[in-house]
């Protein structure tokens, strides 16, 4: 049996390396830095406003009753999106979006086409948790 002294060593020296691994992992973190425009800063409080999260993905998160639109903007184009998002479909209501809306939501899918891959089956998880697309 180990004593209370040992004990708290063992407890110690985990709390220890517990906290140099954390500390080594954040700073080994690639740092990107990232400038968003105000349009897409609008464009995001208006897929929240919406709840654009509730039925549709970005990068694999949210809901699953309308499409992954993490790269829709690169692959089918704005003029697509303004479509769907002016007139709505059978199974996406029409909010009845103005332009500027509308304008700042094809700026944040903008953004978020250019960030990377959306397809999550396609990661690679590295040995540090980090993810590459």
């Amino acid at each position: 049996m180990f004593t209370e002294k040992r004990k708290n060593i063992i407890a110690a020296l985990l709390i220890v390396a517990f906290l140099s691994y954390s500390f080594f992992l954040y700073l080994s973190l690639p740092v990107k830095n990232i400038s968003v425009s105000k349009e897409t800063s609008k464009g995001k409080l208006v897929w929240q406003q919406y709840n654009c999260n509730a039925c549709h993905q970005v990068y694999g998160l949210g809901g699953y009753l309308g499409p992954d639109l993490t790269n829709t903007y690169s692959l089918r184009g704005p003029a697509y999106i303004k479509a769907f998002l002016q007139n709505g479909t059978a199974t996406m209501p029409n909010f009845d979006l103005n332009e500027k809306e509308v304008s700042a939501l094809l700026a944040y899918l903008r953004d978020i086409a250019a960030s990377g891959k959306g397809d999550p089956r396609t990661f690679t998880i590295n040995n540090n948790g980090t993810i590459q697309q």
